[in-house]
């Protein structure tokens, strides 16, 4: 056993190590002084870059030195065999206009390699109205998928065995609804609901906070989702009930540090809501799930990454006092960032999204979603959707990224950025206690301002060539932004989908459809579980509407306050 005479030796070596390392620091100072390349370099977050990283930099600190994946606080990754046990999931975002067009494509991206689906819902979905619904004119199947019923939802899993796929669905406001019409959907093919896997979005916090699309105020939205959790522990174990997404929150302009802060800070509130009710955090927590955006700042995305899971783990056990493992280990999707496309030279942005593909597999992902080149134009073409899916294939095969576990681990920059990460978090932690919490701060405003804050000097930069963005404000050309085939989406969907509403109006038990939209209400009322009663109104067929319509009855509509 070693003693600590052993050790002083050796802690006196280490000493003079630092020691000798301080004046060579010193002198590489002076020369680098002398140079001509004195410009200051930042990250994306303006967070200042030195040019040179040392151990020096992680003094006090240590990095992960001690630290092996699989094992808390999980910096270095969840799993102890990282991507050698398996690949992550790579899933492609794909709707648009019927339900049986996006079930094609489904079948396509099945067919070319794709391991999960991921629906995108069209504007008057995510918002809860039917297709039919003098507010979603002009706007059906445009931006995804239409679901309006239970039949919407079969037809868009037709001949795909959803006891065989795994799915996410990125939908919010109504996210319950859609959720249970997946359910049934499931039923109708002979699926138990123990077998479906997969992950709904559920994440309404941000939806106030940056991308906007809710049906009710925030109260008896919460409600809702911890429904969701409760029923899900249950019913429906394999399914991640939420997806705590950074990615909208960036998308809008946060900071990579405002990113990871205030995702972390709706996943605690999800959490202590849960417990709230009465839930066991041990029940529930490990089906909890994150979202990030992956941007431009190579490092500084890979750091984001590794400091959300140390963060998590730690609160998770500490402060909420999770005592199973897998409440403390943070699973999380990833996407290239849609912001960061440009319309201008489109094929660059086959480059950006490899990159920032790599980023999120250096940092760890379980699941990522590639961009196709032309999204910022229009919904994909299948040739797009193709490259960007060839993108994570040639990544997980060619390039033996996935060979070692967290391998940038020990970098002294990226350890320096992890901890700076980890730092610049708790400090918003405080501030937004200072708030009074998420809720407050989302009532009052304070949030949106500092999102808003950080995009107009992120726009300001790009105007004043601060920020260079290649073929934007820099190496520009003449080439048109139309050089490329585009997917257009006519108005025959919306016809399609109203005919298929009227249809359905006429051939279900309408009678049936008003007691279960009836006793929903009632449930709503009350303080009972209503995914039962959701459940029940899909199964009658009721559509989208009628459900959140029932829903608005009780708790009523959210309206967003006014601010400057």
């Amino acid at each position: 056993m070693t003693s600590i005479s052993d050790l002083d030796p050796t802690l006196a070596q280490m000493q003079a190590e630092l020691d000798t390392l301080r004046k060579e620091l010193a002198q590489w100072r002076a020369r680098y002084d002398k140079g001509e390349v004195r410009d200051i370099a930042y990250t994306n977050s303006e967070k200042e870059v030195a040019p040179l990283y040392t151990a020096m930099d992680l003094e006090g600190s240590g990095g992960t030195a001690f630290e092996v994946p699989g094992v808390y606080p999980f910096t270095r990754g969840i799993h102890p065999t990282g991507y050698r046990g398996k690949l992550w999931t790579m899933r492609q975002f794909a709707g648009f206009g019927s339900a049986r067009e996006t079930n094609e494509r489904y079948k396509f991206l099945l067919k070319n390699g794709t391991t999960g689906l991921s629906v995108a819902f069209d504007f008057p979905t995510l918002m809860g109205y039917d297709s039919d619904h003098p507010r979603s004119e002009g706007e059906v199947g445009k931006c995804g998928v239409a679901i309006s019923s239970l039949a919407d939802m079969e037809q868009l899993f037709e001949g795909i065995p959803l006891d065989q796929v795994s799915t996410s669905m990125t939908i919010n406001g109504p996210a319950i609804i859609l959720w249970c019409f997946y359910i049934a959907a499931a039923e109708k093919q002979g699926v138990k609901p123990e077998q479906l896997r997969g992950t709904i979005q559920n994440d309404i916090l941000k939806e106030y906070m940056a991308q906007h699309a809710w049906c009710f105020p925030i109260e008896p939205a919460l409600r809702l989702i911890v429904d969701m959790f409760e029923y899900g522990s249950e019913h429906v174990p394999q399914w991640n009930t939420i997806s705590i997404s950074g990615y909208h929150i960036r998308e809008a302009g946060s900071t990579a540090a405002q990113e990871l802060a205030f995702t972390l800070a709706d996943g605690f509130t999800y959490v202590e809501r849960g417990i709230a009710r009465g839930l066991d955090v041990d029940d529930f927590a490990p089906r909890l799930s994150f979202f990030w955006d992956i941007h431009n700042d190579f490092f500084e995305e890979i750091a984001k990454l590794r400091a959300a899971r140390r963060i998590w783990a730690r609160h998770m056990k500490e402060k909420y006092g999770a005592k199973n493992p897998r409440s403390w280990i943070m699973r999380f999707h990833s996407q290239t960032a849609g912001v960061t496309l440009t319309a201008q030279q489109p094929m660059n942005n086959i480059v950006r999204v490899a990159y920032q593909a790599m980023a999120a597999v250096l940092g760890g992902t379980q699941s990522l979603h590639t961009n196709s080149m032309d999204e910022t134009l229009a919904l994909p073409t299948e040739h797009a959707v193709e490259v960007a899916l060839r993108t994570q294939q040639v990544l997980a095969y060619e390039t033996g990224v996935p060979n070692v576990i967290d391998p940038l681990g020990g970098s002294y920059y990226v350890e320096k950025l992890t901890d700076d990460m980890e730092r610049e978090a708790e400090a918003l932690f405080a501030q937004i206690e200072e708030q009074g919490g998420v809720v407050p701060g989302l009532e009052t405003g304070w949030f949106q301002r500092k999102i808003a804050e950080s995009a107009a000097r992120q726009q300001w930069e790009i105007e004043q060539h601060r920020r260079v963005i290649v073929g934007v404000n820099a190496f520009e050309n003449d080439e048109s932004a139309l050089t490329i085939p585009l997917l257009k989406i006519d108005e025959q969907a919306a016809r399609d989908q109203a005919d298929a509403l009227a249809r359905l109006r006429q051939t279900r038990d309408n009678a049936a459809c008003e007691a279960k939209l009836a006793r929903l209400r009632e449930a709503a009322r009350g303080t009972e579980n209503v995914v039962p009663f959701i459940l029940d109104c899909a199964r009658s067929y009721c559509t989208l509407y009628e459900i959140r319509a029932a829903l608005e009855d009780v708790f009523g509509a959210y309206r967003e306050p006014v601010f400057f």
